[in-house]
């Protein structure tokens, strides 16, 4: 097996913990693992780096990490807490001069052209104005596809409507923005030791898992480690861990985890 890791770059809700103008226990809370950027992480293969979502908060993300270097680009779907930073990318391309390649679904890339439309322009008049990005257009609903060289498997389940792609690499899996999905999702996770799965608050959402709904879908899954992402101000760190199964954990921004990459 080759070792490989995730980097949780950002691990809370759209609105980031603390929230502005909040004044909750856990906004004003001390514990940086109650600080949270918008979601995003990298993958930390032996000789790539891959990104999972550019959010708002991505400047910021690789400034504290030292990203200097990315070799491509997850995108999960096109909301703005995780596209908010696409054009933060545009320093990979002026390092380089070569366009960064871009694994996304069909719906995510359209949306895209309409939200970004100058990434769109020809490249002779957009050379140092935007990112440069290569997609590489997922055509099925799920499936496997190679990128970089690396085999990544991909399977679609929609949040509020909105199309939504998790990516699974070996034994680990990063399901982000679930509400509803297809039963076809627990074979494409069969397998899956370590899974990423966003799990919103206690109280139940339209939009996400809650965290007894998160619980219950990584029972079906079946991994042996879990952590929840995409964390809202309703969940303190240390008394929502104090109430989870040993092997189910609350994310923080800066955590690595480690998994076999097949």
């Amino acid at each position: 097996m080759t070792q490989a890791q995730f980097l949780f770059l950002g691990t809370g809700a759209s609105s980031g913990v603390p929230m502005i103008g909040c004044t909750c226990k856990v906004c004003l809370s001390t514990d940086v693992r109650n600080k949270r950027l918008r979601p995003s992480g990298l993958i930390l293969l032996k000789d790539k780096k891959l990104l999972i979502d550019s959010g708002p908060d991505f400047r910021q993300q690789a400034l504290t990490h030292h990203i200097n270097h990315l070799d491509g680009v997850l995108l999960t779907h096109s909301h703005y807490d995780h596209i908010g930073g696409l054009d933060e990318l545009r320093i990979y391309y002026l390092r380089t001069r070569k366009p960064l390649p871009v694994l996304l679904s069909d719906p995510t890339y359209q949306d895209i052209k309409r939200r970004y439309d100058y990434f769109f322009r020809e490249r002779s008049l957009n050379l140092s104005l935007a990112a440069q990005l290569e997609f590489q257009i997922l055509d099925q609903e799920r499936g496997k596809t190679e990128f970089l060289g690396t085999q990544i498997h991909y399977m679609r389940y929609s949040q509020a409507g909105m199309p939504v792609t998790g990516y699974r690499l070996s034994n680990f899996a990063y399901v982000s923005d679930i509400q509803n999905y297809p039963e076809t999702i627990f074979a494409d996770l069969s397998g899956v030791e370590i899974l990423v799965l966003s799990a919103l608050r206690h109280e139940s959402s339209f939009m996400h898992f809650n965290i007894e709904e998160g619980v219950a879908f990584a029972r079906k899954v079946g991994a042996k480690k879990i952590f929840f992402t995409h964390l809202g101000h309703e969940l303190d760190y240390t008394k929502t861990n104090a109430l989870l199964p040993d092997d189910i954990r609350l994310a923080y921004d800066g955590l690595v985890v480690d998994f076999d990459n097949g």
